[in-house]
């Protein structure tokens, strides 16, 4: 381009007053261009740039030489290019100094395809007789409202990265992995971590960050002490910042620290419903680098994250409370089954027993007592079973833990290891706890012989309770019960050990049926499952803390009892003793259990008529088939009406009849029909014929 159209004439012409001789007015004015902090172009009729000062170089990427030439169309963002073009057309028909961006957002095109706000000023010279307009171009970027409003709106889209994450993913890890991505990113920062910490408080482990130094690696620990970087986040409770760590004494700082060039410092707790859980941290090797808004993004952040969390840990609570009630059904179904097979084969071997022609047999004796020892531990096994699927029968009593923990240990003193030391320490006025007293000390005895298994060389196992006014949140969401009480009390009963402890893995698996880590023929794998079904059933919880080396503490949560009354005695044995001539109607669907039962009936003296099914059962008590004195059904009949249903239509056509239901689940079954009285016995297979007798005699002389 000619020199003129670089240097146009009125930058030399125009006269300054009182100019001192020997400046030229020319020089002057090139100066002023030059130096003039705003980006000035000089642009032509047709857009093209004929000047440019080193501002607007600076501002939009390019040097002054490259800029002069150029269509300032070529500055603007190719979304809006079109309209600019008409805009800057209309203004040349009738140009008149105009500020732009005041009202607006204006945005100018660098060479490299980036942005830049900014607010552009048009000044026409036609006036003085000169094609040009001067468009003055200002970075609004830089002014401190505008740098915070889009430090603000960086901040926001960062979050709303952690919140699609979050919502995308089931992955708690994923979403942690991710963290210090994102606050590197919208802070600018050289280190970002997160810090969890572990459940008994005493430590902080590093579960991902970036930039990490020596000593502070993935899975490292630093003690929770107020000493610690960490630990004296969570004294404080609240976002602690440092402007420089070589002036900082409220804590001690790493040599490493220093020795990495990290000067300052930002620090949040990460808190989940008012309880700190771990922390954020980020540091940097500018001093004094964090301020107000950092303190408010990280904060926003922790409590995405924590939020996060919660989701997680709720769902995962709630999918493994789901998959150990699956195979609570799956147990349950399996144990109904063998007990009508034990019914079976107990009840046979019974009537072998008492055969005429064996009686004086010792060898046949001798099998038959192994056969029925057999059905014994089978019934044992299918209890266990039932006991995992909370449908098991429980006795509940007002048990006092203090006597019962006392018995416990002395009868563990005897038994197990010597090298064991047992500890006792219980609660001065602790309620007793309303459960079923056998299964309650079958269920610490189950975890005592777990313990000793974990101390081959000795140690100590520890018996505690303590009040405890609500259950803990996690085991809430763990029991999905909707028929608990939010409201009720519980007794915490606690047994720790120093042996071995567990992995998470195996803490994960713990509760599961037939899951063991123990050698083959050394356990079944039912103790910790038989314990979660009979706390459960029981409306209450059961919570394992453990690591691996550092031993394991099995906590029972039990209901306590709000008044506390006379120690409950066991019932007196109920006579055996039947009427000759009973007429006994029995409903059972399974023709071998229903064989065997008959036989018990019958050698008991009593008149039976069989039915398959509750409507058979109707169809002849309806008959007029004679009176009857006692209907004995099972409660599960096949695809047809249910034996609970039965006993009641049967109460109310013949109040006159008594109902003794049995089966191979439990008195669950009964609860789950709200019609049916709390009252009504239940029979549990397998059963013997004195049982059997035991519980009509019960059930005829309440009727009576």
């Amino acid at each position: 381009m000619a020199d003129a159209a670089r240097n146009p004439p009125f930058l030399l012409d125009v006269p300054i007053q009182g100019l001192p001789s020997g400046i030229e007015e020319g020089s002057v004015f090139r100066s002023l261009f030059i130096a003039y902090p705003d980006s000035l172009l000089l642009v032509d009729q047709s857009g093209s740039i004929m000047l440019a000062n080193p501002s607007a170089a600076a501002l939009l990427g390019y040097a002054v030489e490259e800029l002069v030439g150029l269509n300032v169309d070529v500055l603007v963002p190719d979304s809006i290019r079109p309209r600019h073009a008409s805009y800057r057309e209309a203004y040349g028909r009738s140009p008149r100094p105009r500020p732009m961006g005041t009202q607006m957002e204006l945005v100018a095109k660098r060479k490299d395809g980036s942005e830049v706000m900014v607010e552009i000023a048009l000044s026409p010279l036609q006036n003085h007789g000169l094609p040009f307009v001067v468009a003055a171009i200002r970075d609004i970027g830089a002014y401190p409202r505008v740098k915070q409003a889009l430090q603000r709106a960086r901040y926001s889209e960062h979050l709303a990265q952690l919140g699609r994450l979050a919502v995308d993913t089931r992955d708690l890890q994923v979403v942690l992995e991710h963290v210090p991505e994102i606050i590197t990113t919208a802070l600018q920062v050289e280190v970002a971590m997160v810090w969890l910490l572990d459940s008994n408080s005493l430590e902080f482990r590093v579960v991902s960050g970036i930039g990490l130094i020596a000593g502070e690696e993935i899975g490292s620990r630093i003690a929770n002490r107020p000493d610690t970087p960490p630990g004296f986040v969570l004294s404080q409770g609240r976002p602690v910042v440092v402007p420089d760590y070589g002036k900082e004494h409220r804590f001690a700082v790493p040599q490493a620290y220093l020795d990495a060039g990290l000067v300052s410092a930002l620090a949040v707790p990460l808190s989940d419903r008012g309880r700190v859980i771990g922390m954020l941290s980020v540091r940097s090797k500018e001093s004094k680098r964090f301020g107000d808004e950092e303190v408010r993004f990280l904060e926003s952040l922790s409590s995405l994250l924590a939020t996060s969390l919660q989701r997680v840990q709720t769902e995962e609570a709630l999918n493994h409370a789901q998959r150990l009630e699956s195979v609570g059904q799956l147990t349950g179904g399996i144990a109904h089954d063998f007990n009508n097979l034990l019914t079976v084969i107990q009840g046979n071997l019974q009537v072998l027993e008492e055969l005429p022609a064996l009686a004086q047999d010792s060898y046949a004796q001798q099998l038959l007592g192994a056969a029925t020892r057999a059905t014994r531990r089978g019934a044992e096994l299918t209890g266990k079973l039932l006991a995992f699927s909370r449908r098991q029968m429980l006795q509940p009593i007002a048990v006092d833990t203090h006597a019962l923990l006392h018995s416990l240990a002395d009868m563990l003193r005897r038994t197990l290891d010597q090298r064991i030391r047992i500890e006792i320490d219980t609660a001065p006025g602790c309620p007793p706890v309303v459960a079923d007293a056998g299964q309650l000390e079958s269920a610490l005895l189950n975890i005592a012989i777990n313990a000793r298994d974990a101390m081959p060389e000795g140690g100590t196992l520890r018996f505690r309770t303590e009040l405890c006014g609500a259950l803990p949140e996690a085991l809430r969401s763990e029991r999905n019960d909707p028929n608990s009480n939010a409201a009720a009390r519980f007794v915490a009963i606690s047994i720790a050990d120093s042996g071995t402890g567990m992995s998470e893995e195996v803490k994960e698996r713990a509760f599961e049926p037939f899951f063991t880590t123990k050698d083959a023929g050394r356990g079944t794998g039912l103790g910790l499952s038989t314990v979660h079904g009979f706390v459960n059933q029981s409306r209450g919880a059961v919570a394992i803390d453990s690591k691996a080396g550092r031993g394991t503490t099995v906590t029972l949560y039990l209901p306590q009892q709000e008044e506390a009354g006379p120690p409950a005695t066991e019932d007196e044995r109920a006579d055996e003793t039947i009427p000759p001539g009973l007429r006994v109607m029995l409903v059972e669907d399974d023709a071998e259990v229903r064989k065997v039962v008959h036989t018990f009936l019958a050698t008991l003296g009593c008149d039976v008529v069989t039915a398959a099914t509750a409507e058979q059962a109707l169809s002849v008590l309806d008959a007029g088939a004679g009176p009857f004195d006692l209907l004995l059904s099972d409660i599960a009949l096949g695809a047809g009406m249910r034996g609970t249903r039965l006993a009641i239509e049967v109460q109310q056509r013949f109040p006159r009849l008594a109902v003794l239901l049995m089966s191979g689940f439990s008195s669950e079954l009964l609860d789950a029909d709200r019609e049916v009285p709390q009252s009504w016995e239940l029979l549990r297979k397998p059963y013997s014929r004195s049982e059997l007798a035991r519980a009509m005699a019960k059930v005829l002389a309440g009727h009576a």
